[in-house]
């Protein structure tokens, strides 16, 4: 039987998602959970590996199991074995062709500014803080510069291990709700780092560090040299995740604003 959890998190105490020997993993620790549950060891595949300190609204991940628990088991279950900082929000069987990576269709991140002079006491380890005013009009003119299929070399981590550095982004928006600003970003598929490099591209021009067509610049120059500084990993959120129809899974009001008709790129895997 493959099963089909959704999950959310606080990366903060975690060096991210993928097992590490030397450090706690959220992975590992929803593993272990789902032993107890499964009463033998389970693996799991995520739909997408967040960074250390990195959070989640929405991660999906698959795992096969012989045991017969009802879904109220692998949820309740599960989350006793959990910090308080892991919850799993359902549970459901799915066909045995669904793959929680490779048949996502979009993936939506957002990442979230603290915008004030002043650090922010509370969720300091869940907001990014960029003491500058931010102008998050020329945010969004230079984030429309992106929209699109693109060469991301730009925005590509060092260490990303991608076979093409080409991404289709369908909505990239900035707004604002009093100190707080959030940048939304839906893409097909991202590269390592690709979000937090975007942030801090948009955040360079917003502070009035950099002008709006300097992005522009940034991705024609096809070099991550060119991309300036890394966004910190505590303001960003794996927001959603978008399959195909046919496997039943809940979907995120915002993937209702793309197009229909989307398909998987299998070179970007």
């Amino acid at each position: 039987m493959r099963i089909a959890l959704k999950l959310e998190y606080d990366g903060s105490r975690y060096a991210g998602w993928q097992y590490q020997s030397h450090s706690p993993s959220v992975q590992e620790a929803v593993e272990r959970a789902l032993a107890f549950v499964a009463a033998a060891p389970v693996r799991v595949v995520a739909a997408g590996r967040t960074d250390a300190g990195v959070h989640a609204w929405e991660q999906i991940v698959h795992f096969d199991t012989e045991a017969v628990r009802p879904e109220r088991a692998w949820v309740q279950g599960t989350n006793t074995r959990l910090a308080d900082d892991i919850r799993v929000l359902w549970a459901r069987p799915v066909p045995c062709d669904f793959h929680a990576q490779r048949q996502a269709l979009a993936r939506w991140y957002r990442y979230r500014i603290c915008n004030r002079p002043v650090a922010p006491a509370l969720g300091r380890t869940q907001l990014s803080w960029c003491h500058r005013p931010l102008d998050e009009g020329k945010m969004q003119q230079a984030a429309e510069r992106l929209l699109g299929e693109h060469d991301f070399s730009s925005f590509r981590g060092p260490y990303c291990q991608s076979k093409s550095p080409y991404r289709r982004v369908y909505l990239l928006e900035v707004s604002r709700c009093g100190d707080e600003v959030a940048i939304d970003i839906v893409a097909n598929a991202f590269l390592h780092n690709m979000v937090r490099n975007i942030a801090g591209v948009l955040m360079a021009v917003g502070s009035g560090k950099r002008p709006v067509d300097w992005v522009s610049e940034v991705l024609a120059a096809r070099d991550r040299r060119a991309g300036g500084v890394t966004a910190p990993p505590h303001g960003l959120y794996f927001a959603g995740i978008w399959y195909p129809q046919k496997f039943g899974l809940p979907r995120q009001p915002i993937f209702a604003r793309l197009p229909q008709d989307i398909r998987r790129v299998e070179a970007y895997d």
